[in-house]
């Protein structure tokens, strides 16, 4: 099974006011991160994270890693550079790209952690899953709320859970659909 999360931001305090996280403390944050992925990842399963995994924290990105199940393939964001520093760290990943394309059943998926106005295949009915833009409805967000092949796999839309295509279709719409 694929699944799908970006912007984990794993240690990060002050994303939890960013983007209004329901959060007391980065502690709660992690421990909520981390049993929800593991509640429905298997170690089977191939879980694709479009950057910022974790920033800021007191503790390694190794730390996180190992607690987390699966095969973790990582898209590159703004704040992995530090983690990709780390050759243990590195270690977890199966795989790292900046961009890459992914087939999950009858998806065809450009997976990259920056919007895009237009991928590969764009007209031949592929998938865009992208993350940077969080729970933000500003910026980019007014013109890729109307393409409907593109996905925002922030997690804080998608109940901070690691989610299939079809959750994340599912989550997208409710999102959009959401009063400002």
């Amino acid at each position: 099974m694929n699944y799908y999360i970006a912007d984990l931001h794993f240690g990060h305090e002050n994303v939890i006011r960013f983007d209004g996280r329901p959060f007391n403390s980065v502690e709660e944050m992690d421990q909520t991160l981390i049993v929800q992925w593991n509640a429905v990842v298997k170690e089977e399963d191939d879980v694709y994270i479009l950057g910022d995994f974790c920033y800021k924290s007191k503790n390694s990105p190794l730390w996180y890693l190992k607690q987390l199940k699966g095969r973790k393939h990582l898209i590159q964001g703004n704040h992995d550079n530090h983690m990709l520093k780390d050759e243990e760290a590195v270690k977890q990943f199966a795989s790292i790209d900046k961009m890459t394309y992914v087939k999950d059943g009858n998806y065809t998926i450009v997976l990259c952690h920056f919007p895009l106005a237009e991928w590969n295949r764009y007209w031949r009915g592929s998938w865009h899953i992208y993350g940077h833009i969080h729970n933000q409805k500003k910026g980019c967000y007014d013109f890729l709320s109307r393409e409907k092949r593109a996905l925002n796999a922030g997690c804080m839309i998608n109940n901070y859970t690691p989610v299939t295509i079809e959750q994340l279709i599912k989550n997208n719409e409710t999102f959009h659909n959401m009063a400002e």
